[in-house]
């Protein structure tokens, strides 16, 4: 069956105009090129989309933008996940109202709340909305880890229905995909086909901004049983991967800088960010040109 929320994921960035203002028609644009190129769905304001530097009323208008340039049917999940349980139910609500297809939940930040606090806060935003929910364990991020007990007993809340991971624990991934019907999604581009070569759903890539064909050629690779092909492009995805996650600077700022050598929507990052140097662009971007060159084989899509 085909899940909810697709199988190929882009966490997209948040396109900005020169003088930082929210680009909507660069959105529109991006969402249209992500769209074709390959994935089945967005996830628009999450780490990626830089969500702490935008307004709700910024993400409410993004995803209103993207929704009208991908059409009624393309999965759209939307980040609501704040340090405030009041605040993020009212993300939520809006979310609702502006075209969302789900919405991204990670725990609050922070206030390092223990485990039952997280729970608590978890099920009222899930109980509060008739949107499916994809919680997002990213304790590198939120300062609290989803425990696999916790994401256990969250896996009988009806609308509770998918995982983004990027806790870089295996052993929990294989527990959690092994007795839930959670839909399990790999948060880092390094683990696309580990984790669904042991049951995982698909991912939400941050590499696809860029290279979304390629990302999503080795999910049907293994899909249509060519192990050995899935492998082969995952192993030409690992330089670009490196440099765009793994470099010591955020994805958000690596990702723009690499769209805006391919003349795609992106524009600056904001404050605290800084825009990527010269040399990294460069970089990239011939990392870049090295993947779509040894990359010859097309989706099986």
């Amino acid at each position: 069956m085909t899940p909810t929320f697709g199988r190929a994921l882009c966490a997209m960035i948040t396109p900005f105009t020169e003088t930082g203002a929210l680009d909507l028609d660069g959105a529109q644009r991006l969402a249209a090129h992500l769209i074709t190129e390959g994935c089945d769905g967005l996830v628009l304001s999450g780490t990626t989309g830089e969500s702490p530097t935008t307004t709700d009323a910024e993400k409410s208008a993004l995803l209103k933008a993207v929704r009208q340039a991908v059409g009624p049917t393309v999965p759209l999940l939307t980040g609501v996940g704040t340090s405030d349980t009041h605040h993020t139910l009212q993300l939520t609500a809006q979310a609702a109202d502006s075209g969302a297809t789900g919405i991204l939940l990670a725990p609050p930040s922070y206030s390092r709340p223990p485990q039952d606090a997280v729970e608590s806060h978890l099920r009222e935003i899930a109980d509060a909305s008739e949107l499916p929910v994809m919680l997002y364990d990213i304790p590198a991020r939120t300062a609290t880890r989803l425990e696999p007990t916790t994401l256990l007993s969250l896996a009988d809340h009806p609308r509770i229905i998918a995982v983004k991971d990027c806790s870089y624990d295996f052993l929990a991934a294989q527990k959690l995909i092994s007795r839930t019907d959670l839909a399990y999604y790999a948060g880092c581009d390094e683990h696309n086909l580990a984790l669904r070569a042991i049951g995982a759903t698909g991912y939400v890539s941050t590499v696809a901004n860029a290279a979304p064909r390629q990302v999503r050629a080795v999910l049907d690779h293994f899909n249509a049983g060519n192990t050995s092909a899935a492998t082969r492009t995952q192993h030409h995805l690992i330089p670009l991967t490196e440099l765009m996650t793994a470099s010591g600077l955020p994805a958000t700022v690596t990702a723009k800088a690499l769209l805006t050598s391919l003349t795609l929507p992106a524009g600056p990052v904001r404050r605290p960010l800084l825009n990527a140097p010269e040399h990294i662009r460069k970089t990239l971007r011939t990392a870049y040109d090295e993947l779509t060159t040894r990359t010859t084989e097309p989706p099986l899509r």
